[in-house]
């Protein structure tokens, strides 16, 4: 008996280490990784899943890094090189999912790019996004509000990006979109944190959700053409897109007065301040990958 009581502790504790073991981390069944051409005049900021297959066209590492650890590009600090752009065709293992993509990517540039880094926390300066004093003056969205456009079968959601000289807009799926185009700005079924993303998209800082709102709501700004301009100028420089000189001095100047009228309207405020966000510091990455 008394080995008996000895044994059964001991059997516990293997099954407890055991189930206590992560499994290994998904990884892509082949992936093929080539310098990108640069032959488009989009700024395409989705990834693409067909499928089992993977397809991330003109992406810069630092874009890389971003969907890998779901970060923002302020959130990378690195060498130069992060800005360097590649191609990369893959395709997902058996019985993988789209949402292990990110996953995918961690193995893919520590094993491609033997890429090393560590977290820490950095101050920025930030906009905070608040309620302002006069109480909120948007209605959240109906209920059951859908997008078949954006609601993949399955009831997997593809969520894409995209841009140009037009505009840009960003489909999260089930209903949930915003577009940039045309001097406006319009969102739907958006959260207060995806819409404090949104506005970081054309600032010059990043922009934190301090409302405390937890429903989802349907935005419609009117910009000025010069603001709109500027706006749309920012999204790009956000995106590490490499604009002219020209392009660029556009910005001095730019008031975003009809942007912050808005946000008044619907009882919303944007405060500068600064705030500690967590961020990525790359130790070691290498410039050119490991070939195929």
């Amino acid at each position: 008996m008394k080995l008996a009581r000895t044994l059964i502790p001991l059997c516990f504790a293997a099954a407890a280490v055991h189930a206590q073991t992560p499994p290994p981390a998904p990884e892509f069944e082949v992936a093929s990784v080539k310098p990108s051409s640069g032959e488009t005049d989009r700024v395409n900021v989705g990834v693409h899943v067909d499928g089992a297959q993977v397809h991330i066209a003109d992406f810069s590492l630092q874009d890389y890094i971003r969907v890998a650890y779901r970060v923002k590009n302020y959130q990378v600090t690195g060498p130069d090189w992060l800005s360097e752009r590649f191609d990369v065709d893959a395709k997902l293992p058996e019985g993988a999912t789209r949402e292990q993509v990110p996953e995918m990517l961690q193995a893919l540039l520590a094993g491609r790019f033997e890429m090393k880094m560590h977290r820490d926390s950095k101050e920025f300066p930030v906009y905070a996004l608040t309620v302002a004093t006069g109480g909120l003056k948007l209605k959240e969205s109906a209920p059951d509000q859908g997008d078949a456009a954006g609601t993949v079968q399955g009831g997997a959601t593809d969520v894409s990006a995209s841009g140009g000289r037009g505009g840009v807009s960003v489909n999260f799926g089930k209903g949930s979109f915003f577009t940039f185009a045309n001097d406006k700005l319009e969102a739907k079924k958006l959260t207060m944190a995806n819409f404090a993303d949104l506005l970081a998209r054309f600032m010059d800082r990043p922009v934190v959700d301090r409302t405390g709102l937890t429903g989802n709501y349907d935005i419609s700004i009117d910009l000025t053409p010069e603001d709109y301009r500027a706006m749309l100028i920012q999204s790009a420089v956000s995106a590490g897109v490499r604009l002219p000189p020209q392009a660029l001095q556009l910005l001095d100047g730019a008031s975003d007065e009809s942007l912050y009228a808005a946000l008044r309207n619907f009882g919303l405020k944007l405060d500068a301040t600064k705030a500690p966000l967590d961020v990525l510091v790359i130790d070691h990455i290498l410039k050119t990958p490991v070939a195929n």
